[in-house]
């Protein structure tokens, strides 16, 4: 399996956490994202093939072994095509899993999502709401959309909710891709069309969940694998500062056990 985790953004609203240093290297409680995640990889076996895509200060970047490949374009692209700058690291017929540079989850949240035998897997939250109500006053404000079927593939993700049905589960930037899809993966993202946008934003700005939805849209099956709790995304930094505080107090094992 090849491993790929996206770290190039510049991290605008950690701020002042990432002045000196990417987003994943900031710490949570003593030990950087980057390395918390690493550890709950290598706590699945997920130890070789592990590939960091980094932009903003990447001489900072310490990938504990892990291979390098830069998006030198970070500062004017978005998610999908600091994705795809590793494109030599897909290798047909080996799975390949993906993750957020910014989330830190327990192994079980990995587990979850390295078990699932669909072409596409993606961990998702059935109980997002708690965790987002941490995060802001408002949760519906904050949330995507996240409809399943009846069968629990996805059909819809990352719109903006009317209301809670709508958000059925919330998508957490972890992502499997089977080794015989991963062909037809590269071929979808290279038939794309450059001069089009996709939900708002142009070719090189896509959002990740906007390449999802195409890949639903598509025809391709999309398996949610369901988690409760069990991860954190760490956006800004006053959930930084939220998160540390609960850690410190021993409150933030409620809803996700670090890593070590």
């Amino acid at each position: 399996m090849q491993t790929l985790i996206l770290a190039a953004g510049q991290g605008t609203r950690l701020r002042p956490y990432t002045n000196d240093r990417p987003k994943c290297m900031v710490a949570l409680a003593g030990k950087p994202l980057l390395h918390r995640q690493m550890a709950a990889m290598a706590a699945c076996g997920v130890s070789n093939g592990i590939t960091v895509i980094g932009g903003y200060r990447s001489d900072d970047l310490d990938t504990l072994g892990g291979d390098l490949v830069l998006n030198p374009e970070y500062a004017t692209t978005n998610m999908v095509r600091t994705l795809f700058c590793a494109r030599e690291k897909m290798k047909p017929g080996e799975d390949l899993l993906i993750s957020y540079g910014d989330i830190v989850y327990e192994p079980t949240v990995l587990k979850s999502v390295l078990d699932c035998d669909a072409p596409v897997c993606l961990a998702a939250d059935r109980k997002w709401k708690r965790l987002w109500q941490l995060r802001m006053e408002e949760p519906l404000d904050d949330a995507e959309t996240f409809v399943m079927n009846e069968s629990g593939f996805v059909t819809e993700l990352g719109k903006k909710p009317s209301d809670y049905s709508q958000v059925q589960a919330q998508y957490m930037g972890l992502i499997k891709i089977r080794g015989d899809q991963v062909q037809a993966f590269l071929d979808v993202f290279d038939r794309l069309d450059r001069s089009a946008t996709y939900d708002g934003k142009d070719f090189d700005n896509m959002y990740m969940t906007s390449f999802i939805q195409h890949l639903i849209d598509t025809g391709w099956p999309v398996k949610a694998c369901l988690v409760d709790n069990g991860w954190l995304e760490v956006d800004t930094a006053d959930e930084l500062e939220a998160y540390s505080s609960m850690a410190e107090k021993g409150e933030l094992a409620s809803y996700c056990v670090l890593s070590n």
